[in-house]
């Protein structure tokens, strides 16, 4: 049993509580206590906390309306983690200014004056990385929402090729383009440095 998508061991398996959710419907609050976080700290990142605790609320809202055609068959990786993670983008899809909005004001942030750091490389190691956000955030702005969308649901969502595929409901090689062409403009925007730092730049510090 453990080889199949969305089984833990010793636990009802993602596709099995959807399934009893259709009769049950109290039984779905399994994955929220199984996703709400994910997903919720996936918002954050990308809308900040605030628009974060009603787009959560929204995702598993519209997951419960729509059980019904969730289809255990095309489950990948983590069993329903995908489909709610490609409900959650599909809502930030929504709100595509306030994101760029967001990312291009954290673009701006000046620099904290390190008061508290009495060492000189210290506090320039933390002007360095706050640098980095700055122009992270500045990248990310500029990036194509489709492309944007695949690269932070891999970056942020840590979800697979496949898993960003189901999400989204596009063909692997789709994804695996959109990634290639989304790390190249960060790459370029941090004049060659690794996209993956993308991991560190949030709201939050």
């Amino acid at each position: 049993m453990t080889g199949e998508p969305g089984v833990r061991t010793g636990v009802e398996s993602d596709a099995s509580v959807i399934a009893r959710s259709r009769d049950e419907p109290e039984v779905f609050a399994a994955l929220f206590d199984r996703y709400a976080d994910a997903v919720h700290g996936y918002l954050a990142r990308r809308l900040g906390d605030e628009p974060a605790d009603d787009l959560m609320a929204e995702t598993f809202t519209t997951a419960f309306q729509q059980r019904h055609r969730y289809d255990p068959a095309r489950a990948t990786g983590d069993g329903a983690r995908p489909w709610l993670f490609g409900i959650a983008t599909n809502l930030v899809g929504r709100h595509r200014r306030a994101e760029a909005r967001r990312f291009k004001a954290l673009a701006r942030v000046p620099a904290p004056a390190d008061h508290e750091e009495p060492l000189a490389d210290r506090a320039a190691a933390r002007v360095g990385a706050q640098a980095v956000r700055r122009e992270l955030a500045a990248a990310l702005a500029a990036l194509p929402a489709r492309h944007r969308d695949v690269l932070l649901l891999v970056a942020w969502g840590g979800l697979g090729y496949e898993e960003v595929a189901q999400a989204l409901d596009v063909p692997v090689g789709t994804v695996r383009s959109r990634l290639h062409r989304a790390r190249g403009k960060l790459r370029e925007a941090l004049g060659g440095s690794d996209p993956t730092t993308l991991r560190e730049v949030s709201g939050h510090e």
